[in-house]
């Protein structure tokens, strides 16, 4: 792709990773044919070769108006467009930086920009998640349907965190949401790497990953985020810690892009580049483990398993049905789905962001992975998880809480 960007851009270093991602781009098209949102509103615009083009005119100096913004507002960011394009066109890291430079350039309405910044303000923080979150449990039957449907339930917590015992040692991010809404799964995860002799551990100083922030715009806020994780764990990286493991494969996306987002960052660039070098989803370290030291029966007390692959695990992570291997190989039958490629419309804020879109994604998902009628569904990502709960007529969790039995 042809571009001429205006001064602004091209002596600024972020311009120029932008214009190299645009220049990849061959006009093909064939984006268009996995995107969600374009499947759904049959607009140029809102596929990424039309986003793709309204962020070239945004680094032409062309004009950027409220209806650019809405466009690259409806994308999910799930990246199912890189997984299918032939010439490896790194649209998630565009749209990242379209959406930064349009935050500066144009206000958004007041509601918009408080449920944004309330969105900052509570959903990274465990401390002022966790209550609301307990406050809207306690209100949950009182509570208008669309709103109750959106409070999890309260879960009766697993056994309690296995004690630190093996000379290998792995660590974990506890995240934001996750202990708040999910706890089991990061308490399972400590539980089967117990059971294969590793000793899993979680920084009490790392916090949110940074996504909620990056992925709204507020790009200084999301960086800020990750240095305090990469000084949280550098001791422990220093040690020799085999792996930065992760349960919810949105924040682990988010890891494995430190080193590009900190890359001119004089000070973090290094330690943000091991990081992502050191960080993988579970399934991706269970998969070079030996399963049978498990010693666990679990076929019958599962049921019949649908398997959603999160888009940040299968197009973001590359980990594509390693969960769906996993799980045939300690025994578990796992019923046929269908387009699997496809979002089911969660993405991080998105979910309340685009409520009527995201929605819909919902609905399509859950008839793809309740066609063969599973007596569950699980998944890779917290975020995911809540979402396909919302509506699920079956039990929805996270994988890994099948191994711990």
């Amino acid at each position: 792709m042809k571009t001429d960007l205006i001064p602004h851009y091209q002596d600024s270093p972020q311009g120029q990773d932008a214009e190299k991602i645009l220049r990849s781009c061959v006009h093909c098209g064939f984006c268009n044919a996995t995107c969600p949102t374009y499947q759904e509103l049959n607009d140029e615009r809102d596929g990424p070769r039309g986003r793709i083009y309204l962020i070239k005119q945004l680094l032409e100096g062309g004009e950027v108006t409220e209806k650019t913004r809405t466009h690259l507002d409806r994308c999910l960011t799930c990246r199912s467009c890189e997984t299918t394009c032939p010439s490896g066109v790194k649209y998630g890291r565009l749209i990242d930086f379209g959406r930064a430079e349009i935050e500066k350039k144009l206000d958004r309405p007041l509601n918009q920009q408080f449920i944004r910044w309330a969105l900052r303000r509570v959903l990274p923080y465990p401390q002022r998640f966790g209550p609301l979150l307990k406050a809207g449990q306690v209100l949950r039957p009182i509570m208008p349907e669309a709103i109750k449907t959106k409070i999890p339930p309260k879960r009766q917590l697993n056994s309690p965190w296995p004690a630190k015992r093996h000379g290998r040692e792995m660590l974990a991010l506890a995240g934001c949401v996750q202990p708040g809404s999910a706890a089991n799964t990061n308490i399972a995860t400590a539980r089967v790497l117990d059971k294969l002799g590793i000793t899993l551990l979680e920084e009490p100083n790392a916090g949110c990953c940074g996504a909620v922030s990056y992925h709204l715009g507020a790009h200084d806020e999301g960086l800020d985020f990750m240095r305090r994780n990469i000084d949280a764990w550098w001791p422990a990286v220093e040690a020799g810690v085999e792996a930065i493991v992760m349960t919810a494969s949105g924040c682990g996306a988010m890891l494995q892009d430190y080193g590009y987002a900190l890359r001119y960052d004089a000070n973090y660039a290094e330690k943000a580049a091991k990081i992502s070098e050191l960080t993988k989803d579970i399934s991706e370290v269970l998969h070079a483990e030996d399963l049978t030291l498990l010693s666990i029966n679990i076929r019958e007390s599962s049921g019949k398993v649908a398997v959603h692959c999160p888009c940040t695990l299968q197009h973001a992570m590359q980990q594509n049905d390693v969960v769906e291997g996993i799980l045939q190989r300690v025994g578990i039958e796992l019923t046929r789905t269908k387009d699997k490629h496809l979002c089911c419309g969660s993405a991080g804020t998105y979910s309340l962001l685009q409520p009527e879109m995201s929605q819909k994604l919902l609905s399509n998902k859950l008839e793809a992975l309740t066609g063969g009628e599973p007596d569950r569904i699980v998944t890779s990502n917290v975020g995911c998880q809540l979402h396909l709960e919302s509506k699920a007529k079956v039990p929805v969790q996270h994988w890994i809480e099948l191994l711990d039995r």
